[in-house]
Parts: C-alpha cells; structure tokens; sequence
C-alpha cells in the first residue's frame, strides 16, 4: 500500500519509519506547517529535516490530499468539538474513494454518524482500531465477534491515569507528587489534564459505544454524552482504606450501547482490572463467550503504530 500520513507526532513519525517493515511504502508526510512528498518518500530525510528546521517538507497539505495513495494515515492531534482538521482531512480521501485508517480520535469519537456517512458513499474503507488503546486489539475484538453480540466494555483506557494511581497506591504519595513524577519521566504530559480528568479514557469509551450502538441502529455519542469523573482530587487516603480492604482504584471506562461511564472506581487488588503502570486493560463482554481480557501497552508511537500498520495490512488492495 502507498501510504500518506498526516500528523509528524510521535505516532506519525513512527508509522512512517515502520511502514517499509510491513511492505508498504509512504509517499507523503505532512506536519503543521508543510508536507514533503516522493515516489517513494525519503523518510529518513523528511524526520532529520524536521528535527532542523521544525518542518518536513515546503509541499502544501492540499497536495498531499491529492497525492497518489492508497491510504491516507490520520494522526494530528484529537481535537473536540468539530475534531478539525482530522474530520475533514479523512472526508477529502474518502471523497477520493481512498482508505483512511485513523490514529485521531476525534472524527469518531466526536462526529462518527457523519464519517460514517462519508465512508458508506466511498470505495474507500474506514478504520480505527488504533483510537482505542493503542496496540490492543480492542476495536477487532469487537468487531469480530460481531458487535450486536457484545454487552458492554470496560477497563483501563489511560496509562497515565493508571501509573499515578498504581504509584499513590503502592508508595502512599500524594496526587501531586505522583504527577510531577510521571511528568518528570514522560509518562505525563507538560499539560496532562485530558488524562487525569477522564477526558481521554471517555473519548475511547465513546468511540467502543458508538461502534456496538451503529450495529443496532442507534444514533451515535459524542464526549458531551458521557458521564466523566477523573483522579485529580482523588486523596491518598481513599487507596490505602481500600487497600486495607484488599481493594484499590482504578480509573475505569465502561461502554454500552445505552452510554458512557468514566470514573475511580473500586477494584479488587489482585484482580483483573489492577493493571500497574501504564499497562491498559480492556474487558469484552460478550452474549455466547463470556468475558474476554485484553491487556497491554495503550499508548506510545510505536505500540500506537503498529496497530495503525495492522488497520492497513487488513484493508483490501486497491
């Protein structure tokens, strides 16, 4: 496949640096201020140019838009509300009946009825399973056991929510000391409020919904839909009461078709759902197969590019 990515963050550039590894070949990299194209592109170059001068590329996005690819790669940044630009951006590939596989959350998360009208009139296919905990397979699960026949799911969509609660938990320290720990190390970002306040885990509860809601014919969610609670004035004494009952918390996403709930929640301490670190774990709950457990690395470039690249590799030629 010829790839065309949009979005240089850690997720795009990684995709871009993968994608030979899986036999595909990229042709455009965009950031926010240019793009850079070839036939092949020369990614190494582009990324090196960027680390220089903060641009890939002197080429406009439009000619990126209207590149010769096979697959157009959605990673700028989620955005809310009218999740722009990723929205447009992958409406203009479907218009050209391209694939898009997005790694942006926001056009399903935020505007999913309206993308998926725009793919039902594409040749083009639409796919997603890298919006939702990183390299989990958790969109594929779903999809194939057949959304109609999943009840609900839930669990650990936030690795950074997860660290800084595994940490208060485990060294007794307080929210704030955790926080500036884990920003300290990367783990958190400079502005990490879409993480601790559950914005993050209920975009990824949101999109999980609105995929079981579409195949019962439902209208779709958007944020505004779900009900969101975070960690932030979580105290360290409420981990160590529920430690003293074999218990801790865990911030907990649970997506049904009737909605979205993110919020602390009590969890046994050697249960499933104790996930440590910045470990992810998604809970599928199924009509005929019970309970299904999937847990790993929800986020990062790399761990988030390979299940982009998996999207790809499951799309048909074109």
């Amino acid at each position: 496949m010829r790839l065309a990515i949009v979005g240089a963050g850690a997720v795009g550039r990684s995709v871009a640096q993968l994608a030979g590894e899986h036999g595909h070949d990229v042709i455009g990299l965009a950031d926010s201020t240019g793009a850079a194209l070839g036939d092949p592109l020369d990614v190494p170059a582009a990324l090196e140019r960027k680390s220089e001068t903060g641009a890939v590329g002197d080429a406009d996005h439009d000619d990126l838009l209207g590149a010769a690819y096979d697959v157009l790669v959605e990673a700028t940044p989620t955005t809310l509300g009218d999740a722009e630009p990723g929205f447009s951006n992958a409406v203009a590939a479907l218009d050209r009946d391209r694939h898009v596989v997005l790694a942006n959350k926001g056009p399903v998360a935020e505007r999913y009825d309206e993308i998926r009208a725009a793919t039902r009139e594409s040749a083009g296919e639409l796919r997603f399973e890298a919006t939702v905990g990183g390299a989990i397979p958790a969109v594929r699960t779903v999809e194939d056991f057949g959304p109609s026949r999943v009840e609900r799911v839930r669990g650990v969509l936030n690795g950074t929510a997860n660290f800084v609660l595994s940490r208060m938990a485990a060294e007794g320290l307080s929210y704030d000391h955790v926080l500036a720990e884990a920003q300290e190390l990367g783990v958190a970002e400079a502005d990490p409020t879409f993480d601790v306040d559950g914005t993050d885990a209920a975009l990824k509860g949101v999109i999980v919904a609105n995929v079981l809601r579409e195949a019962r014919g439902e209208d779709a969610l958007s944020l505004s839909d779900a009900e969101v609670a975070g960690i932030e004035d979580l105290p360290v004494s409420a981990l160590s009461l529920a430690g003293d009952d074999g218990r801790t918390v865990r911030l907990i996403a649970e997506a049904s078709p009737e909605g979205v709930r993110v919020g602390p929640r009590l969890v046994p301490e050697n249960g499933t759902l104790a996930v440590t670190g910045t470990q992810n774990i998604v809970q599928v709950e199924t009509a005929h197969a019970g309970r299904l457990n999937l847990s790993g690395h929800g986020a990062g470039g790399p761990e988030t590019a390979s299940a982009v690249l998996s999207d790809v590799g499951r799309l048909p030629p074109r």
